[in-house]
């Protein structure tokens, strides 16, 4: 048996053992789901390197990577800490106000288009990270540059533009945004 009595409360078991001294301590993000999610593709961008390490390291360790890629989590969650310090710092009335939106909308993005390109605004703005989604096709637009939402429950107002990075705007997508704002 063990040589430590399990805390219980309500059906939640508070494991009090302390990790061991080879894993770096670091405090947790404190942020529940719409936060994370607003934030997510800005994480991704920054922690890139640190996911796939620990990526890497649950590969090679099927079975019992949580104990050995520990210090590779601790990583990732250092760096999405970091992440969301800036963004609070540079952008918190957007950022909040994206992530009531999320939080109002059971976590729907599209609810939310307007909010999230101001957001990606000025994170571009002010971190020069962008929202880019992975293995997107170049010639689709990106459902996050959509105009119009199949499912919103409003419709977006005309005067909200999408948000398109400089890097990310290629000819064919430049005349459109440049011919509806001149009308």
């Amino acid at each position: 048996m063990a040589s430590r009595i399990p805390q219980f409360n309500q059906q939640v078991l508070y494991d009090t053992t302390p990790l061991p001294d080879s894993i770096p301590k670091v405090k947790e993000l404190g942020a529940s789901s719409a936060p994370l999610m607003s934030a997510a593709y800005f994480i991704g961008a920054r922690c890139r390197d640190y996911n796939d390490d620990f990526m890497q390291c649950k590969n090679e360790n099927p079975g019992k990577g949580e104990f050995e890629c520990l210090k590779e989590g601790r990583r990732v969650t250092r760096c999405a800490r970091s992440v969301i310090a800036d963004i609070n710092k540079s952008c918190l009335e957007e950022f909040r106000k994206h992530w009531t939106c999320l939080e109002d909308n059971n976590q729907q993005l599209w609810q939310c288009r307007p909010a999230e390109w101001k957001l990606n605004k000025c994170v571009f703005e002010n971190l020069g990270l962008k929202k880019e989604i992975p293995d997107q096709p170049p010639n689709v637009t990106p459902v996050h540059l959509r105009k119009q939402m199949i499912y919103a429950h409003w419709p977006i107002p005309r005067s909200a533009e999408p948000f398109v990075p400089p890097t990310q705007t290629g000819d064919s997508n430049k005349a459109p945004a440049a011919a509806s704002s001149s009308s």
